[in-house]
Protein backbone atom coordinates (compact mmCIF):
# COMPACT_ATOMS: atom_id res chain seq x y z
CA UNK A 1 0.00 0.00 0.00
CA UNK A 2 1.33 3.43 -0.62
CA UNK A 3 1.34 6.02 1.76
CA UNK A 4 3.00 8.67 -0.15
CA UNK A 5 2.36 8.86 -3.73
CA UNK A 6 2.93 11.96 -5.89
CA UNK A 7 1.38 12.07 -9.50
CA UNK A 8 2.92 15.10 -12.57
CA UNK A 9 3.91 17.54 -9.84
CA UNK A 10 4.66 20.61 -10.72
CA UNK A 11 6.15 23.45 -8.59
CA UNK A 12 6.78 26.51 -10.27
CA UNK A 13 7.34 30.06 -8.11
CA UNK A 14 6.96 33.70 -9.22
CA UNK A 15 9.88 36.16 -8.74
CA UNK A 16 8.77 39.68 -10.08
CA UNK A 17 7.89 38.90 -13.97
CA UNK A 18 9.91 35.71 -13.69
CA UNK A 19 8.85 32.12 -13.44
CA UNK A 20 11.20 29.70 -11.58
CA UNK A 21 10.55 26.01 -12.20
CA UNK A 22 11.17 23.91 -9.17
CA UNK A 23 9.50 20.51 -9.85
CA UNK A 24 8.50 19.52 -13.42
CA UNK A 25 6.44 16.13 -13.91
CA UNK A 26 7.54 14.51 -10.98
CA UNK A 27 6.56 11.10 -10.04
CA UNK A 28 7.06 9.36 -7.03
CA UNK A 29 5.85 6.15 -4.40
CA UNK A 30 6.64 5.45 -0.87
CA UNK A 31 5.19 2.38 0.34
CA UNK A 32 4.06 1.11 4.00
CA UNK A 33 7.46 0.50 5.77
CA UNK A 34 9.14 1.50 3.32
CA UNK A 35 12.96 3.70 3.94
CA UNK A 36 13.74 5.86 1.22
CA UNK A 37 16.68 8.50 1.17
CA UNK A 38 16.34 11.90 -1.59
CA UNK A 39 19.39 13.25 -2.47
CA UNK A 40 20.29 16.47 -5.08
CA UNK A 41 22.60 19.24 -5.59
CA UNK A 42 21.31 22.57 -4.11
CA UNK A 43 18.60 23.59 -6.35
CA UNK A 44 17.77 20.23 -7.49
CA UNK A 45 13.95 20.61 -5.88
CA UNK A 46 14.70 18.74 -2.21
CA UNK A 47 13.32 21.42 -0.28
CA UNK A 48 10.57 22.24 -1.85
CA UNK A 49 9.36 18.42 -2.45
CA UNK A 50 9.72 18.27 1.50
CA UNK A 51 7.51 20.91 1.74
CA UNK A 52 4.72 19.23 -0.44
CA UNK A 53 5.48 16.49 1.18
CA UNK A 54 5.35 17.86 4.59
CA UNK A 55 1.68 19.28 3.92
CA UNK A 56 3.68 22.98 4.19
CA UNK A 57 3.11 23.86 1.20
CA UNK A 58 1.14 23.48 -2.17
CA UNK A 59 2.13 22.05 -5.61
CA UNK A 60 1.33 24.57 -8.49
CA UNK A 61 -0.47 21.15 -10.14
CA UNK A 62 -0.60 17.74 -9.78
CA UNK A 63 -1.72 15.25 -7.22
CA UNK A 64 -0.62 14.38 -3.87
CA UNK A 65 -1.92 11.36 -2.51
CA UNK A 66 -1.02 10.67 1.45
CA UNK A 67 -2.47 7.46 2.56
CA UNK A 68 -4.70 7.18 -0.75
CA UNK A 69 -6.10 10.53 0.48
CA UNK A 70 -5.85 13.67 -2.54
CA UNK A 71 -4.52 16.62 -0.29
CA UNK A 72 -3.55 19.23 -2.83
CA UNK A 73 -6.82 20.98 -2.76
CA UNK A 74 -7.84 20.58 1.12
CA UNK A 75 -8.08 23.85 3.13
CA UNK A 76 -5.23 24.75 5.47
CA UNK A 77 -6.92 24.06 8.06
CA UNK A 78 -7.15 20.49 7.25
CA UNK A 79 -3.59 20.59 5.99
CA UNK A 80 -2.62 21.28 9.62
CA UNK A 81 -4.70 18.35 11.47
CA UNK A 82 -2.52 16.28 8.36
CA UNK A 83 0.73 17.91 9.72
CA UNK A 84 0.15 17.34 13.09
CA UNK A 85 -1.52 13.61 13.21
CA UNK A 86 -0.31 11.84 9.94
CA UNK A 87 3.46 13.24 9.86
CA UNK A 88 6.27 13.41 11.65
CA UNK A 89 9.03 16.10 11.07
CA UNK A 90 12.63 15.77 12.17
CA UNK A 91 14.62 18.95 11.37
CA UNK A 92 18.40 19.54 10.91
CA UNK A 93 18.21 22.11 13.51
CA UNK A 94 16.07 20.05 15.98
CA UNK A 95 13.30 22.92 16.03
CA UNK A 96 12.89 22.48 20.12
CA UNK A 97 11.17 25.40 22.20
CA UNK A 98 13.83 27.01 24.47
CA UNK A 99 11.64 27.60 27.27
CA UNK A 100 10.14 23.60 27.47
CA UNK A 101 12.05 20.66 29.32
CA UNK A 102 12.13 17.50 27.24
CA UNK A 103 8.66 16.41 28.24
CA UNK A 104 7.33 19.15 27.64
CA UNK A 105 8.82 19.78 23.92
CA UNK A 106 7.16 15.94 22.93
CA UNK A 107 4.31 16.70 24.57
CA UNK A 108 3.28 19.56 22.09
CA UNK A 109 2.09 17.97 19.04
CA UNK A 110 -0.29 16.12 21.61
CA UNK A 111 -1.79 19.16 23.03
CA UNK A 112 -2.69 19.90 19.54
CA UNK A 113 -4.63 16.72 19.46
CA UNK A 114 -6.28 16.76 22.05
CA UNK A 115 -4.76 14.09 24.66
CA UNK A 116 -5.67 14.34 28.48
CA UNK A 117 -2.49 16.12 30.54
CA UNK A 118 -2.44 12.60 31.92
CA UNK A 119 -2.29 10.90 28.72
CA UNK A 120 0.02 12.82 27.03
CA UNK A 121 2.89 13.27 30.08
CA UNK A 122 2.62 9.52 30.17
CA UNK A 123 3.55 9.28 26.38
CA UNK A 124 6.28 11.82 26.44
CA UNK A 125 7.76 9.92 29.37
CA UNK A 126 7.14 6.53 27.31
CA UNK A 127 9.12 8.44 24.07
CA UNK A 128 11.67 9.95 26.30
CA UNK A 129 12.82 6.79 27.47
CA UNK A 130 12.72 5.32 24.24
CA UNK A 131 14.98 7.45 22.38
CA UNK A 132 17.70 7.07 25.49
CA UNK A 133 16.56 9.90 27.44
CA UNK A 134 14.76 8.93 30.60
CA UNK A 135 17.28 10.50 32.68
CA UNK A 136 16.97 13.76 30.89
CA UNK A 137 13.24 14.30 31.00
CA UNK A 138 13.57 17.75 32.95
CA UNK A 139 15.95 19.46 31.10
CA UNK A 140 15.56 21.89 28.33
CA UNK A 141 17.35 22.27 25.32
CA UNK A 142 20.15 24.58 26.28
CA UNK A 143 21.08 21.53 28.70
CA UNK A 144 21.44 18.75 25.96
CA UNK A 145 23.88 18.83 23.26
CA UNK A 146 22.93 18.54 19.82
CA UNK A 147 22.33 14.76 19.29
CA UNK A 148 20.47 15.06 22.31
CA UNK A 149 18.13 17.63 21.34
CA UNK A 150 18.03 15.49 17.95
CA UNK A 151 16.87 12.48 20.29
CA UNK A 152 14.19 14.74 21.57
CA UNK A 153 12.95 15.55 18.38
CA UNK A 154 12.71 12.17 17.35
CA UNK A 155 10.79 11.56 20.12
CA UNK A 156 8.66 14.02 19.56
CA UNK A 157 7.88 12.86 16.00
CA UNK A 158 6.38 10.07 16.97
CA UNK A 159 3.87 11.39 19.35
CA UNK A 160 0.86 11.20 17.70
CA UNK A 161 2.42 7.74 15.95
CA UNK A 162 2.22 9.11 12.09
CA UNK A 163 1.70 7.67 9.16
CA UNK A 164 5.53 8.40 8.00
CA UNK A 165 8.72 10.26 9.91
CA UNK A 166 9.94 13.40 7.39
CA UNK A 167 13.79 13.94 8.13
CA UNK A 168 15.48 16.96 6.78
CA UNK A 169 18.95 16.39 7.29
CA UNK A 170 18.97 14.73 10.44
CA UNK A 171 22.52 14.44 11.14
CA UNK A 172 23.65 17.24 9.38
CA UNK A 173 24.19 19.69 12.52
CA UNK A 174 26.37 16.63 14.45
CA UNK A 175 29.65 15.44 14.70
CA UNK A 176 30.20 11.83 13.32
CA UNK A 177 29.39 9.82 16.53
CA UNK A 178 26.07 11.77 17.47
CA UNK A 179 25.33 11.54 14.00
CA UNK A 180 25.64 7.80 13.98
CA UNK A 181 23.76 7.13 17.16
CA UNK A 182 20.82 9.30 15.88
CA UNK A 183 20.97 7.22 12.24
CA UNK A 184 20.66 3.80 14.23
CA UNK A 185 18.17 5.80 16.41
CA UNK A 186 16.04 6.29 13.08
CA UNK A 187 17.06 2.62 11.67
CA UNK A 188 15.98 1.19 14.59
CA UNK A 189 12.45 2.73 13.59
CA UNK A 190 12.28 1.40 10.34
CA UNK A 191 13.21 -1.91 11.54
CA UNK A 192 9.72 -1.35 14.18
CA UNK A 193 7.81 -0.95 11.06
CA UNK A 194 8.01 2.47 10.80
CA UNK A 195 7.55 4.58 7.00
CA UNK A 196 10.53 6.78 6.70
CA UNK A 197 11.79 9.60 4.02
CA UNK A 198 14.99 11.17 4.98
CA UNK A 199 16.40 14.20 3.02
CA UNK A 200 20.06 13.99 3.41
CA UNK A 201 23.50 15.18 1.51
CA UNK A 202 25.50 12.04 3.18
CA UNK A 203 26.06 9.01 0.79
CA UNK A 204 26.59 6.74 3.39
CA UNK A 205 23.61 7.68 5.19
CA UNK A 206 21.87 7.14 2.28
CA UNK A 207 22.84 3.98 1.81
CA UNK A 208 21.24 2.81 4.79
CA UNK A 209 18.05 3.18 3.37
CA UNK A 210 16.57 0.73 1.22
CA UNK A 211 16.55 3.02 -1.79
CA UNK A 212 18.14 6.49 -2.66
CA UNK A 213 16.21 8.92 -5.14
CA UNK A 214 18.63 11.27 -6.87
CA UNK A 215 16.77 14.91 -7.98
CA UNK A 216 18.54 16.78 -10.69
CA UNK A 217 16.94 19.74 -12.13
CA UNK A 218 13.69 18.98 -10.44
CA UNK A 219 13.24 15.47 -11.70
CA UNK A 220 14.51 12.14 -10.90
CA UNK A 221 17.80 11.30 -12.03
CA UNK A 222 18.00 7.76 -11.05
CA UNK A 223 17.23 5.57 -7.90
CA UNK A 224 20.16 3.52 -6.72
CA UNK A 225 18.85 0.54 -4.77
CA UNK A 226 20.32 -0.05 -1.44
CA UNK A 227 21.47 -3.29 0.60
CA UNK A 228 20.04 -1.23 3.59
CA UNK A 229 20.98 -1.57 7.17
CA UNK A 230 22.87 -5.39 7.98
Amino acid sequence: MSVVEVKHLYKTYQLGKMELPVLKDFNMSVQQGEYISIMGPSGSGKSTLLNILGCLDRPTSGEYLLNDREVTTLEDDSLSRIRGAEIGFVFQSYNLIAQLNVIENIEVPMVYQGYTEKASKERAIELAEKVGLGDRIKHKPFELSGGQQQRVAIARALANDPLFILADEPTGNLDSKSGREILDLLNGLHDAGKTMIMITHDKATAECTQKTIHLLDGKIERIDENRGVA
